[in-house]
Order: structure tokens, then C-alpha cells, then sequence
């Protein structure tokens, strides 16, 4: 199955909210995800808050290229309700 994010919202410290275009809607804890030269910058929560949804590949990116795939985001997501 192919997952498309849509909205992406930060939460807190190394926490979004994100939801998919299926409904499925949660938050995903990435600080223990957070390891690799291109993910470093993500470690300071400022520019961990940069984060958007790439609207050609649905996903989250942030402005330095570092990006997690809509799957492995499904994969981790605490899902609501």
C-alpha cells in the first residue's frame, strides 16, 4: 500500500502530528530516529520544527533534504483513537 501524508504539525521537542490521506491521523516520536550526518541538524528542536510535507512525494522533509518516508512514519505512528 502506498501512503500519502498531507498535513504535518509539530508537537513538541522531536514530536509531530501528522495525518495521511486515508484518515489515519497520530504522532510519530522521531528523537531515537535522529542518527546520520543529514538527520544531525534535526537534533536542535528549532530546526526540527522547519519540518514540511514535500507536496510531489508526499512526505515530510525538512529545508537541509533530510526527509522519513510516509511508510516508515506509518510504521511508528501512536495512532489516535
Amino acid at each position: 500500500m502506498r501512503y500519502r501524508l498531507f498535513e504535518v504539525r509539530y508537537v513538541r521537542d522531536h514530536v509531530l502530528r501528522v495525518s495521511f490521506d486515508d484518515g489515519v491521523s497520530g504522532e510519530v516520536d522521531l528523537g531515537g530516529e535522529l542518527d546520520g550526518e543529514v538527520f544531525e541538524p534535526l537534533r536542535d528542536p528549532e530546526y526540527f520544527q522547519r519540518v514540511r510535507v514535500d507536496p510531489d512525494v508526499h512526505t515530510i522533509v525538512w529545508p537541509n533534504g533530510a526527509d522519513f518516508a510516509p511508510e516508515f512514519v506509518r510504521d511508528h505512528l501512536r495512532v489516535d483513537g
